[in-house]
């Protein structure tokens, strides 16, 4: 069954790739965003320098310098290169990363009857850590097309009117209580799911649908990013540096008319389509024009678990938490101990799973994290209010 899940998971990454051209593969636009190229070479390199190198003495890496070329951040791996420079990889071309992977699936696949408890475990990370790369895939080729002048349209079939939403919205009461936090489950997650451990919440409201588009656009249009008692000093700072007036992927024509880049191209703005591509900056300064709060993640996830049909996988969302460690929390020894503990500083927690998401991948106590100004996944808002006397 794990040896289905491998192949089902690594031909899926090959899909979402389909409809690239070479040269799309190579470009780097961002620090932040990777190349496509980079993603299938260093997902592979995964499973060949964590499973085939380090448990069969007789497997020949594929090319030894892919050590160098698709690490990504295991400083007890080696040296690796900048991130800023993965797109200067033209070489090895693509076609030769394809046939990386195609070698290293055929060498997991000849071994598997053999693998030991421990290698599978490891095998189940690799594979929902590619599934990570799925969504990064996703996220970093849109804005990859959308820093192009003609705006291209990438896979006209991704369009985004199944996800409009109800105008209007209810809040969903959740009881005051002590409850328990993180992932209790007999199946797979990550390590910084755990321990589980005990939260006292407050009574708290929570709506049963994310923001919209139309709803940010009243915070838009009555002068949310010109006025500086919404946003916090750094998110007033950094939309004043950037001159940021408004979403990622929103565009105003010379008529004051609003359009949205998605993978199908521009397209007018939905209101009733879900608000995406906001940073905690926006998402902050947006609660407080309206009056209400950011969850932490502990409410959310408190949330989610009450009325788990309310929440699916469209944004993810912001929470107020910072990443941290939870209670007993332990790096685990070696390289793979690298891939969480080591990024819980500076970071704010986002929950629950967006478009982009695989299938089976998130989970209620999922933790997703990234820096307060980062946009280019798919974040979005869902507010609380803590009190009935709120307005």
């Amino acid at each position: 069954m794990l040896g289905e899940k491998y192949i089902q998971i690594r031909s899926k990454t090959e899909e979402i790739c389909s409809l690239l051209k070479d040269e799309d593969h190579v470009v780097q636009v961002s620090e932040f965003a990777s190349p496509p190229k980079w993603h299938l070479g260093h997902t592979t390199w995964f499973f060949e320098t964590f499973i085939l190198k380090n448990s069969f003495p007789e497997y020949h890496l594929f090319n030894p310098e892919f050590d160098f070329l698709f690490n990504s951040y295991y400083h007890s791996m080696g040296d690796r290169i900048e991130r800023n420079k993965r797109g200067l990889l033209f070489r090895p071309y693509t076609s030769e990363v394809y046939a990386y992977r195609k070698y290293v699936d055929e060498h997991i696949k000849k071994y598997l009857s053999s693998f030991t408890a421990e290698m599978n475990e490891m095998l189940e990370l690799g594979l929902n850590h590619e599934q990570q790369h799925q969504e990064l895939l996703v996220t970093d080729t849109k804005y990859l097309f959308s820093q192009h002048s003609g705006l291209p349209v990438w896979d006209k079939s991704k369009t985004l009117q199944h996800l409009q939403l109800s105008s209007s919205f209810n809040w969903l009461p959740v009881k005051e209580g002590v409850y328990d936090i993180g992932y209790n489950g007999d199946g797979f997650c990550f390590d910084n799911e755990l321990r589980v451990h005990k939260q006292y919440i407050q009574a708290f409201e929570i709506m049963d649908r994310p923001v919209t588009n139309g709803e940010y656009l009243e915070f838009l249009n009555d002068g949310g990013y010109q006025n500086f008692k919404y946003w916090l000093a750094e998110g007033w700072d950094w939309i004043v540096k950037n001159n940021i007036q408004q979403p990622m992927y929103w565009h105003k024509n010379s008529q004051e008319n609003y359009f949205f880049y998605h993978l199908d191209g521009l397209n007018e703005l939905d209101p009733l389509l879900p608000l995406m591509h906001i940073s905690y900056y926006e998402a902050e300064a947006y609660a407080h024009w309206k009056g209400y709060s950011l969850p932490t993640e502990f409410e959310w996830e408190t949330a989610a678990r009450t009325y788990p049909l309310f929440f699916k996988n469209i944004v993810w969302e912001w929470t107020q938490s910072a990443y941290l460690p939870y209670p007993g929390y332990i790096i685990a020894p070696g390289a793979i101990g690298e891939y969480n503990g080591k990024f819980m500083v500076n970071q704010m927690v986002l929950r629950g799973g967006s478009i982009a998401t695989p299938e089976q991948h998130s989970r209620k106590t999922y933790r997703n994290f990234f820096h307060a100004n980062m946009q280019w996944q798919f974040p979005g808002i869902r507010l609380i209010k803590r009190n009935k006397n709120q307005l």
